[in-house]
């Protein structure tokens, strides 16, 4: 799968699950779910032509383990995974997924220490939360010349151009009206 761009509409809750696939975007993102329901969501989203991202650490039922992520691969089938934590990002890419490192920007800490993890790592992309950033969103591309994924705490068109300006290349919102913008 390439690197998504543009709106990734991202699913909380099964009722939004139809309005995501309705969608003009190419890619959608599992946020939340149990793990029982998580193949039939992929095989479903997958015949409407979508690709699909899978939020690892919040999907119920599934480890983090080596195991957990054969399974993801070989029973679900997702498109790729984000996830927070770097050996989940790293299991990812062993199995030929896309594998998207999710930063969590609290302070200037956090920030070094995400860069370091990126670099030891090496995700194919990186999300910014929050996404509302665009100083910092310029920053990490610069720091890690890897695709950047604006999420978080984005409410209105501006703040999705706002990070489009600021270099990212797709914007991953759960704000419903924002998906057809």
């Amino acid at each position: 799968m390439e690197i998504p761009t543009g709106i990734l509409p991202a699913v909380r809750r099964m009722k939004e699950f139809e309005l995501a696939l309705e969608t003009p975007y190419d890619t959608v993102v599992f946020l939340e779910t149990r793990i029982s329901q998580l193949k039939s969501m992929i095989r479903y989203a997958k015949q409407e032509n979508k690709n699909v991202l899978v939020h690892f650490d919040l999907i119920h039922g599934l480890k983090s383990d080596d195991y957990g992520m054969e399974f993801l691969v070989h029973e679900m089938k997702p498109d790729g995974i984000l996830s927070t934590r770097g050996n989940v990002v790293t299991l990812a890419k062993k199995h030929k997924l896309l594998a998207i490192q999710r930063m969590f920007l609290l302070d200037s800490i956090a920030l070094e220490n995400n860069l370091k993890l990126i670099d030891r790592i090496k995700p194919d992309c990186v999300e910014v939360l929050p996404g509302i950033m665009p100083t910092i969103i310029k920053q990490v591309y610069e720091k890690t010349n890897l695709p950047i994924i604006a999420g978080g705490l984005i409410t209105n068109t501006d703040d999705v151009n706002n990070a489009f300006d600021a270099g990212a290349i797709a914007v991953s919102t759960s704000r419903k009206n924002l998906w057809y913008s």
